[in-house]
């Protein structure tokens, strides 16, 4: 399908973009037949790739009409869910820690299209988009995040502990820092078995301090393992700044003898380049770092407003110039793959399916208190689980 060049000098995110032809137009008639279209065509990626130690990819990306309408629907939804989660913790619906995604949306779509299902991943507390990303559905996040038996880990593990282990996502971990050595090891595993395949350990700038990510980094290194780690830099470790929390907050840099790669982390495409590239590097070469600049939207939980440490005007700064989901947008109508209304309606479906997995979630069960007890001993041993004062039985593993 021919494209005519033109450059829109106005909008520097959208420079060298191909512009859709009279006929291209024409030829997509409903949406369905734009979301089959994966005639290829190549979009410069704005925001440079700053490298270490490593020869940085093109900043040229292959994409489609597709693609890009796919990532569009994909990060609605994932903000939808986001802000659905925020109402229902308000609601006193979900209890305990909840932390919300929204503003990171492309960080776990850019990576999933570069990745396969053999490809692990494994991250902190912020999961809930991760989880959706790896294939999880609606019902089992919400249902999780208010404790029903039809959540992702049958309402026992909360927001923290999502987990979908035939999807390759192996979590979901509440210390801060904890699943990185997890996440080397299963990267020994997969070159033990012979996997052509690579973990992705996903951290934040406020673990990037922690020791034992630089223990695990440094057996990964000796070992050449297939282990790519991300540090999702959000700027902000809870309460505080990068800048006051690491002399040195340039994360990519941080593994020294480790290759690294800074990715703009509000750029689908861009993070999409970095992890194929990352993959294909690690596979042959070992481990890298990929560092990936983002930013939530929310506070670092729902007990944290969010504006104590930072000002309205930096959060609606960062919402009107680089909202993963708005550039996304404006690719897509710069191109005239789609309109304004086809866009709108594909956001209004998100909200339908949002509210309707909600409303299925409520309606689920909560988890017998016998499940207390199940998946901690193996079954078959005879043991009694009793209450404080041994009288009463409660279940017999």
């Amino acid at each position: 399908m021919a494209f005519v060049l033109r450059r829109i000098a106005s909008n520097r995110s959208l420079a060298c973009l191909p512009r859709a032809s009279p006929i291209l137009r024409s030829h997509f008639s409903s949406t369905a037949a734009i979301e089959e279209d994966e005639a290829p065509f190549n979009v410069e990626i704005a925001v440079p790739f700053k490298a270490h130690r490593v020869d940085a990819p093109g900043q040229v990306v292959q994409t489609s009409a597709k693609e890009l309408m796919k990532f569009f629907k994909e990060m609605s939804l994932m903000r939808r869910m986001e802000i659905a989660a925020d109402q229902l913790y308000k609601a006193k619906l979900i209890r305990g820690f909840c932390h919300l995604y929204d503003g990171q949306e492309a960080v776990c779509v850019g990576m999933e299209a570069a990745l396969t299902r053999t490809d692990n991943i494994i991250t902190a507390y912020r999961d809930h988009c991760t989880y959706l990303s790896r294939g999880g559905s609606l019902l089992e996040v919400f249902a999780e995040l208010m404790g029903r038996r039809d959540g992702c880990t049958l309402g026992k593990g909360g927001s923290m502990h999502f987990y979908k282990k035939e999807n390759g996502f192996y979590g979901g971990h509440g210390i801060v820092g904890a699943q990185v050595p997890l996440g080397i090891g299963l990267s020994f595993a997969q070159k033990y078995v012979k996997a052509e395949a690579v973990t992705f350990t996903l951290y934040g700038d406020g673990a990037a301090n922690q020791g034992q990510l630089f223990e695990a980094l440094n057996i990964a290194a000796l070992w050449d393992l297939p282990a790519v780690l991300v540090c999702e830099n959000n700027h902000y470790g809870m309460g505080t700044a990068e800048w006051r929390a690491a002399k040195s907050p340039e994360y990519y840099k941080r593994g020294d003898y480790v290759p690294g790669l800074k990715v703009d982390g509000m750029d689908a495409l861009a993070v999409k380049q970095a992890t194929k590239f990352a993959k294909e590097y690690a596979l042959t070469n070992g481990p890298i770092v990929l560092e990936m600049d983002t930013y939530r939207y929310h506070g670092h939980s729902m007990s944290d407003p969010g504006s104590t440490y930072r000002t309205r005007d930096e959060i609606s700064g960062v919402r009107q110039e680089r909202d993963p989901i708005e550039r996304i947008r404006k690719l897509i109508l710069a191109k005239e793959i789609t309109t304004v209304t086809e866009l709108k309606n594909i956001e209004k479906d998100a909200k339908r399916q949002v509210d309707d997995a909600v409303a299925k979630a409520k309606e689920s069960p909560q988890p017998e208190p016998s499940e207390l007890f199940a998946h901690i001993y193996v079954n078959g041993l005879g043991i009694g689980a009793f209450g404080c004062d041994r009288k009463v039985s409660y279940a017999t593993l």
